[in-house]
C-alpha cells in the first residue's frame, strides 16, 4: 500500500464520519430546520472529503474535473433541496418543535 493509498483511505474514513455524523443528526435534532442544516452541511463536507480520496486516485484531469463538476452540482442541489423544504414547510405552518 502506497503513501497515496492510505491517504485516500484516510479521507474516505474521514468522509464516512460526516455522513454518519450528518445521519444521526438526521434522527436525533429536535426540529425540521436544525435536521436540514445539520444533514446538508455533514453531506457536504463529506462528499468533499470522498471526492477528494477519489481525485488522489485519478488517472487523469478529465477524471479529476467530472469528479469537481459532480461535487459542485451535488451541492448545488442539496443547497436547493433543502430551502425547497423550508420554504414549502414554512408556507404549511409546520411547528418548529416535533
Amino acid at each position: 500500500m502506497s503513501i497515496l493509498d492510505a491517504v485516500s483511505a484516510a479521507l474516505l474514513i474521514v468522509a464516512v464520519f460526516f455522513f454518519a455524523a450528518g445521519t444521526i443528526a438526521l434522527i436525533r435534532l429536535p426540529d425540521l430546520h436544525s435536521r436540514l442544516h445539520a444533514l446538508t452541511k455533514a453531506d457536504n463536507v463529506g462528499l468533499g472529503f470522498a471526492v477528494l480520496a477519489m481525485i488522489l486516485q485519478a488517472e487523469n484531469w478529465a477524471v479529476v474535473f467530472k469528479l469537481l463538476l459532480t461535487w459542485i452540482l451535488i451541492i448545488a442541489s442539496g443547497a436547493s433541496v433543502c430551502f425547497l423544504i423550508a420554504n414549502r414547510a414554512r408556507r404549511e405552518a409546520v411547528p418548529t418543535k416535533q
